[in-house]
């Protein structure tokens, strides 16, 4: 009796990578959570600047004479009540009366806008504000797209139909981060694109006509761009708390116990570590010139203690953070049983 050999049927050739990121691809915009909580965000942006056009009113000639006739009375108000203090006996002997009732008041100490009202956009005052807060919506919302986009799909088990098609894990995850990043990104361009069409229509309806400043637009891109890295850090965040917790709640709740809870007892047990807090270095990366927070209070000296973070290290730190999330994830889901 003559043993036979018999040979293991060819394997199947695994499909491209560009597939799999096609399908994830659809996969993601199909959602339509997804489609839903994008159109909230559009009417929530139309809304805002709708509202915002109530708010402010343009400059007009006669609206800046009766603006400047207001001044000016506050000014010989202020001048008037000076004169009157140095006239009183009141004045401490030990204090001289220039100390006491304080120096004269010109119109050069009052703001015209203060009475404005409303007053005009100002796009040199607010433009890279809006930037700041527009990066930080985008970012919150990437952090809810980027859970639900892995959540659901442990929910529904979907995931592990997938693995028939593409046994490689690594590739799978792969692919659904590559999308999430990419999807995060055009959102926070989107987001940047959307405050500069605002404060646009606000300028040109409702604009003050004062001339920028020198370097405005490169420092309003700057914040921007880094709105645009904080929105996609912050969706992949979202991504990899919910791939390891499999299930969006959860990750949800998480993100507030951390955020509402560890945070604020953080910030009053142990302010000397508020520079390794998610939302202190969030903030960072995108201000302008970072920030600069208060980390304690020295009884010697009598002085806060001050410690500044900047964009690149606040940068650092929250890629850092995102890629160990995202690396135990990848390690967890290639060893993990799945039912």
């Amino acid at each position: 009796m003559s043993a036979v050999r018999t040979e293991a049927p060819p394997t199947a050739p695994a499909g491209r990578f560009g597939g799999l990121l096609r399908a994830e691809a659809h996969r993601f915009v199909a959602r339509r959570f997804i489609q839903v909580v994008l159109l909230l965000a559009a009417l929530g942006w139309v809304t805002a600047t709708v509202i915002g056009l109530t708010q402010f009113a343009s400059a007009t000639p006669e609206r800046l004479a009766a603006a400047q006739q207001e001044l000016q009375a506050e000014v010989e108000r202020s001048n008037a009540y000076r004169e009157q203090c140095l006239a009183s006996d009141d004045v401490p002997a030990d204090v001289s009366p220039e100390e006491w009732c304080g120096t004269p008041v010109t119109a050069a100490d009052l703001d015209l806008d203060w009475y404005l009202d409303p007053a005009p956009f100002s796009l040199a005052d607010g433009g890279t504000a809006g930037a700041v807060a527009f990066g930080a919506a985008g970012a919150v919302l990437a952090f809810l797209i980027g859970a639900t986009f892995v959540g659901a799909e442990w929910s529904s088990r979907s995931i592990v139909a997938l693995l028939f098609w593409e046994t490689r894990r690594p590739r799978v995850l792969g692919a659904k981060i590559a999308v999430v990043a990419v999807a995060s990104a055009v959102l926070g361009v989107v987001a940047q694109a959307a405050w500069l069409a605002t404060a646009g229509l606000w300028q040109a309806v409702a604009g003050d006509g004062a001339a920028l400043p020198d370097g405005f637009w490169s420092e309003l891109l700057a914040t921007g761009g880094r709105g645009v890295l904080l929105t996609t850090l912050v969706g992949l965040l979202g991504f990899g708390l919910t791939n390891l917790v499999r299930n969006t709640g959860a990750a949800l709740g998480v993100g507030f116990v951390y955020f509402a809870v560890l945070e604020t007892a953080v910030r009053a047990v142990r302010p000397a570590w508020q520079p390794w807090l998610l939302t202190d270095n969030a903030a960072a990366l995108v201000m302008p010139d970072g920030l600069t927070v208060y980390t304690g209070f020295d009884p010697a000296t009598g002085v806060s203690t001050e410690y500044l973070l900047g964009n690149l290290q606040a940068a650092v730190f929250l890629s850092v953070v995102t890629a160990v999330v995202l690396t135990v994830g990848t390690v967890l889901f290639t060893r993990r049983d799945l039912h």
